[in-house]
């Protein structure tokens, strides 16, 4: 053909001047659903991806990224700071159940450690009894 008729390609009937709409908009994600297709089909394991494996996996990293940021702020607010630290990244995690068993063996570089004091290390607390006779003789 001499360049007459429809174009070929999925942009046709769009009209000049209009930009396209991101997978990642028609998702109604913030994470970048076409860069996580081209990871997915970079990968050597296979040759072929759906179209809708990337958004899934796009959707569940978005959930998991504003759950671990929801907590981490949190935490920020508990210690009186207005900046996510490791820090509070290391107390969201630990102290969310479903968090802890996901990222359980995972170390976050400046997180440090839950605070945590053994109880055979706290001083024992002594009951005193006004009431009861005295052994002394």
């Amino acid at each position: 053909m001499s360049g007459k008729g429809k174009p070929f390609g999925g942009k046709a009937g769009r009209g000049k001047g209009q930009k396209g709409v991101s997978k990642s908009a028609k998702a109604g994600l913030q994470f970048p659903v076409a860069r996580i297709g081209r990871y997915l089909r970079s990968l050597k394991k296979t040759s072929r991806v759906g179209g809708g494996a990337p958004v899934y996996l796009a959707a569940v990293l978005e959930y998991l990224a504003a759950e671990i940021l929801e907590l981490a702020g949190n935490a920020a607010k508990d210690n009186k700071r207005s900046r996510i630290v490791p820090r509070h990244i290391t107390l969201a995690v630990k102290n969310d159940e479903e968090l802890n068993r996901l990222l359980g063996n995972v170390t976050i570089a400046g997180g440090g450690v839950l605070p945590n004091i053994h109880a055979v290390l706290l001083p024992k607390k002594t009951a005193k009894t006004s009431s009861a006779p005295s052994q002394d003789y």
